[in-house]
Parts: structure tokens; sequence; C-alpha cells
């Protein structure tokens, strides 16, 4: 076979999903480089920036993609056709979003939903992820603050699952099962850990990782464009906090997952917009590895109780409000004293 670069869909048959397969991604840098490709300056940024739009240079996903075969039997085969994006979200090389200006994490918010917005209008695509991976032990290539936008051709396998779930739901009650959700904890409010006039943040009941938190907005809202300009705010608000928060749980800078959850580009009305969280680590010092149960069954298991998770991070957000106030950076909420 030539050495090209082939980007490609290969169906799993016994699960139901596509994987995607991208070739060239094997080459891509790993931490040590000799200059940041995402500092100002840069031949891909150049100057006077404060947030800023980049195509992947490994991308998973491409418009002119290219695959290696054709389908045969049950081995399906399609172009991975798509766009991979980089969102720097700073100039800084080092920072987080509770660090950078809050101007900053306002116009990163609108850039990812500007560009879902945009990439919904192509009839191929079906599902637009912004998401954002930080830290050594989640596998972080590049250490410049960064997110990323996969356009997908399909609806993720975990979304598809979120909206069959909303949809019974709604066919046995009536109502949205996250407006029901965000009811339950509000009633039970253990595990709320901060809200503002828009959004609450709270460690779900069924939470997987540790400290798993979900930021879900009080209106029922299906994606990032349909947020004004004011919710777009609480937003950033919300995830400044919860980021926040984390930074202050152990004393370092916490590695996380971002995952911002939205509608597919062509859905009902059905889905309500959401941000969930996962932190890797357990404890100060050990991490949550997913072992055989997980990986093997989709099984999460729990160490230790949600609601002593909640009391922890909640004393964490506590300590984040009072020292963005004591920095003159008022947060719009507030964190419940239980």
């Amino acid at each position: 076979m030539r050495r090209e670069t082939y980007n490609e869909l290969r169906w799993n048959p016994l699960i139901g999903s596509w994987i995607i397969v991208s070739s060239k991604r094997a080459v891509r840098p790993w931490r040590q480089v000799e200059k940041c490709p995402f500092c100002p300056g840069s031949e891909e940024t150049g100057v006077g920036w404060d947030v800023l739009v980049l195509d992947n240079r490994f991308p998973a996903l491409r418009v002119d993609a290219v695959a290696s075969r054709g389908s045969r039997g049950l081995y399906k085969v399609e172009r991975a056709y798509g766009y991979s994006k980089v969102v720097v979200e700073t100039p800084d090389h080092e920072g987080d979003l509770d660090t950078i200006p809050f101007v900053n994490l306002i116009k990163y918010l609108r850039v990812i939903a500007d560009l879902t917005e945009k990439h919904c209008g192509d009839p191929k695509i079906e599902y637009v992820l912004p998401f954002r991976n930080k830290g050594e032990v989640i596998g972080v290539s590049l250490t410049h603050p960064h997110s990323q936008v996969y356009v997908l051709p399909f609806i993720p396998p975990r979304v598809k699952r979120e909206l069959s779930m909303i949809k019974e739901h709604r066919e046995k009650t009536g109502s949205c099962l996250l407006c029901d959700i965000l009811k339950a904890e509000e009633s039970d409010g253990e595990r709320i850990l901060y809200s503002n006039s828009h959004f609450t943040a709270f460690l779900p009941f069924f939470a997987m990782w540790p400290y798993e938190v979900h930021i879900y907005p009080q209106r029922h809202v299906g994606s990032l464009p349909q947020l004004d300009p004011e919710e777009l705010q609480s937003l950033a608000d919300a995830i400044r906090m919860v980021v926040g928060a984390y930074n202050r749980l152990f004393g370092f800078s916490l590695p996380y997952i971002m995952v911002f959850h939205q509608s597919p580009c062509r859905d009902s009305g059905e889905f309500h917009f959401h941000v969930e969280f996962y932190p890797v680590h357990r404890s100060q010092d050990k991490l949550k590895y997913p072992a055989g149960i997980e990986w093997g069954g989709w099984i999460f298991t729990y160490d230790g109780l949600p609601e002593e998770r909640a009391g922890e991070l909640r004393k964490a957000f506590q300590r984040a409000l009072v020292d963005f106030e004591t920095k003159g950076l008022k947060p719009f909420g507030r964190v419940p004293e239980k």
C-alpha cells in the first residue's frame, strides 16, 4: 500500500458505531516541540489576536478525506468527511479557563457557537462536538491552552443514547429528562455546587468519575447558538467557577476533560444542552483508571459516595469564590451553604 494520508470511518458492527481512522495522526508532535505552534508569532498564528481558530495540522476528519479501501461485507468503510478545528483560548502559553481574561472566555464560547451554526449548515454534517482536554495524564500533546472541535458526519453514540433516553422519558412523562434531572438535584440539594441566573453546576447523582461535574442551563435550550448574550456570559461564569474549584481542590492544576453536549444539527428540539467535566483524579495522589468492568462492560464503578465528593468540591468552590472576589472578579452566582 502506498504511503498516503487516509481519513476514513470504519463501522464496528458489534456495537453499531463508527471508528475514525486517521493515518497521519500517528506522527503528530508529542509535547517536546522546539517552538509552540499556538504562541503568537508562530507560522500558524501570527500576532494581534486574543482567541484564534485554526485547522488541525493532523486532522481526524477532513473535507478531502481519502479512504484506504472500500467496504466489504460486514466491514463498511466511508470517507471521514468533516473538519478538525483547534480553538486557542489565549495568546499566553500557560493558563486555564479560570485564569484567562473573562472576555476571552466569553469570546471562546461565541467562537464555538459560530462554528456550530456554520458547520451545521452543511448537509453532510450531523454533529458538532467541542471539547477540551487538559493535563499530561489526559494525553494532551501540546500544553498551550486550547480546545478542539470535531465536525462529524454522524451523531456520536453517547449523544445518540442520550437523545434516545430523552425521547423515551418525554413519551412516558411528557417532560424533558434533563429538566427533570435538574429539578431532582435542586430538590435534593446535596450535590449542587454553584448556580447563577441561568446555569447550575452539580455533581450528578449518577456520576461515573469521582469529581465529575455537569452544568445545565435552567432554560430548555438545545445548543450553544441558541443561547442569548446574557446566557452566554452566565455559562462562561459557571465554567470559570468549575475550573477554578478544580484547581483549588487539591492545590494543583487539575487535569480534566470538558465536553459540550449539544443537539444534533437536525434535532427536533428534544435535546437539552449541557456541559460535562471528567477529572481523572480520585484523590490528591491517585487516579481513577477505567479497567476491565469499565472498558469491557461499559459499567463504571464509583469509589466513595457522590455526596461526599460533592461536599469536598463545594469547599473548593467556596475557595474559588473568595479568590475571584479578592481579585475583583466577582462571580455571577452563589455556592450553596449545604
